[in-house]
C-alpha cells in the first residue's frame, strides 16, 4: 500500500467517525424519561411522543413549547389527554 493509499484511507475512517459522531451528537431528537405523577408512571420522550404532543397542543390550541418547558398545570393536562388516546400498534 502506497502512501497516497494509506492517506486515503486514514481520511476515509476519519470522515466516517465524524458522520458518526454528527448523527449520535446534537443533530438528532433527545429521548428522556418524562415522569407523570397522577398516573405515576414514566413515558418515553421519542419521535412517537411527539407526535401525540404536538396534535395535543394543536387539538387544544396552545402555542408550540418544549414539553420540558411547559408549567405543570400544562404538564398534567397533557398526560390526561394522553391517556385517552389510543396506543400505538407494535409490530
Amino acid at each position: 500500500m502506497g502512501v497516497s493509499s494509506r492517506s486515503a484511507v486514514s481520511l476515509w475512517i476519519s470522515a466516517a467517525f465524524v458522520l458518526t459522531l454528527g448523527l449520535a451528537g446534537c443533530g438528532g431528537p433527545h429521548y428522556y424519561r418524562a415522569y407523570d405523577p397522577e398516573y405515576h408512571d414514566y413515558h418515553v420522550w421519542n419521535n412517537n411522543e411527539v407526535v401525540y404532543y404536538n396534535r395535543w397542543e394543536s387539538e387544544t390550541h396552545r402555542e408550540h413549547r418544549e414539553f420540558r418547558d411547559r408549567d405543570d398545570r400544562d404538564k398534567n393536562a397533557y398526560w390526561n389527554w394522553r391517556h385517552t388516546q389510543p396506543q400505538p400498534e407494535r409490530r
